[in-house]
């Protein structure tokens, strides 16, 4: 308890005891009489007393309030830094949303842009596009869909596609496919070999929703340039192997005529050589034996047609090549492919590849003539002609290298090899021509889907590499 409250519970005690009693008792003389100077002094020293008190409690009072209004001039202070503060990151937030509303506000228009352009790339697509949601029901539909099927986007969307487009070449089997399998089925879809059209079915999924993206590209024109592009290549090959073939059966034949005339010259000569007639018929009937083995090999691939391949050893077709070759390629009096040395090298356990026989024959006699061509070109007489034949497998591929020792190729001729020959070199020999390999080319790429290149260095001379599928 504080010291004034002592003082005024003392005094008020003092005051009540008083109420029963004299109230200057205490101040009486002995004969009665009133002290009244005590009296004086007395009541003087109690409100000294009160008044120090007053004092003291004003003081400390004083200083609580001091202390009240320090303690709420800083509450003040930190109210106000705080307002500061708050008015600061208020100002902060009001910027940064200011600027992420104007942030927004462009990407709002980047997108609306973006969606304008992608909206403008699908509505001018030169196919049909349509769009379908989990139900096959129409979200999207561009110009060229409006245009073929007579109906808006309007009234398309929502619908049913076929009810909406009963003519559409998709079926639901083909969109349910897609979407269970979420993979992209691609149908390929005639009519009458009139019409062509390459239809796609993207799938689409997201968390909630699925759906298809379906898109049919009419190809009917480009399927048309690209047959008459395959089929030019096509003459073109088996016009470069007509005139080939045309000149395997001339040389022979040229060299019969040559021979039949000295024949006849020397019988009407009187003097008649009989030993050399018995040589020059000789080499008449070898000439014509040629010349009929060139027919029967065009009859026989005349006769081949195509069909389906077979699963044939690429052994047995590279030896009967060679053989085919023997009996057919004569490129001048000098050298015949007989005469050349011809090394096979086959792997082990090489499989049967599905191929067509026949033409694949044919593309290995083609090369075969190009590399007597080559050897013929050298004019070293202790120049040893050699041919060496390998096959092997790679990467679960056929491999066949045919390499020769004869004149190198040259880069720009290497560019052309494989490219069919033109009018100008029509106009030439017609030898020309086998200095093309188009027709193998075509064989190997086209028939067989595999690969045929030409390199050259000083070392192994030319090889050709051809790649061959297994399966």
């Amino acid at each position: 308890m504080k010291l004034h409250h002592i003082l005024f519970s003392w005094l008020l005690l003092i005051f009540c005891q008083s109420a029963y009693a004299d109230i200057f008792w205490l101040f009486r003389e002995a004969d009665g009489s009133t002290n009244w100077q005590y009296v004086a002094n007395f009541v003087g020293n109690i409100l000294i007393v009160a008044l120090a008190i007053l004092s003291i409690r004003l003081y400390f009072t004083r200083r609580q309030a001091r202390q009240y209004n320090n303690e709420l001039e800083n509450i003040r202070s930190q109210l106000e830094q705080r307002v500061i503060e708050r008015t600061k990151t208020l100002d902060q937030s009001n910027k940064l949303l200011k600027k992420e509303v104007s942030e927004h506000k462009k990407t709002t228009e980047q997108l609306q842009k973006s969606e304008a352009y992608i909206n403008s790339i699908l509505q001018s697509l030169p196919m049909i596009l349509i769009g379908l949601n989990q139900k096959n029901q129409i979200t999207q539909w561009n110009n060229r869909a409006e245009i073929i099927s007579g109906v808006s986007f309007k009234e398309a969307q929502g619908e049913d596609l076929w009810k909406t487009f009963p003519a559409i070449t998709v079926t639901p089997d083909q969109v349910k496919q897609a979407q269970d399998d979420n993979k992209i089925i691609t149908v390929k879809y005639s009519q009458r070999g009139q019409y062509q059209f390459d239809i796609t079915i993207y799938p689409l999924q997201r968390e909630k929703e699925m759906g298809v993206v379906i898109l049919l590209d009419d190809v009917t024109q480009r399927a048309k340039n690209e047959n008459m592009l395959i089929q030019r290549d096509k003459m073109s090959a088996m016009g470069e192997m007509a005139a080939v073939m045309a000149h395997d059966i001339n040389t022979p034949l040229t060299a019969i005529i040559k021979d039949i005339k000295t024949v006849r010259q020397s019988v009407v000569d009187d003097h008649l050589d009989t030993e050399g007639l018995n040589e020059l018929l000789e080499e008449t009937i070898i000439r014509g034996q040629q010349a009929s083995s060139v027919i029967t090999n065009l009859l026989n691939f005349s006769a081949s047609g195509g069909g389906e391949k077979t699963h044939s050893s690429i052994s047995s077709v590279v030896e009967n090549s060679l053989e085919l070759a023997s009996d057919v390629l004569s490129i001048t009096d000098n050298l015949r492919f007989s005469d050349v040395n011809v090394n096979t090298q086959y792997a082990e356990d090489l499989p049967h590849i599905p191929c067509y026989v026949t033409e694949l024959q044919q593309a290995l006699l083609s090369i075969f003539r190009y590399s007597c061509y080559a050897l013929d070109s050298i004019e070293d007489l202790n120049h040893k002609p050699e041919i060496r034949v390998d096959v092997s497998m790679a990467f679960d591929d056929l491999w066949l290298r045919i390499q020769h020792n004869g004149t190198g190729i040259g880069l720009e001729e290497q560019k052309n090899l494989f490219e069919p020959f033109n009018q100008e070199e029509s106009a030439k020999d017609e030898g020309d021509k086998a200095m093309h390999l188009s027709f193998s080319h075509f064989i190997i790429t086209e028939q067989h889907q595999g690969q045929i290149a030409v390199t050259y260095n000083e070392d192994e001379g030319t090889t050709f590499h051809i790649q061959l599928p297994t399966k």
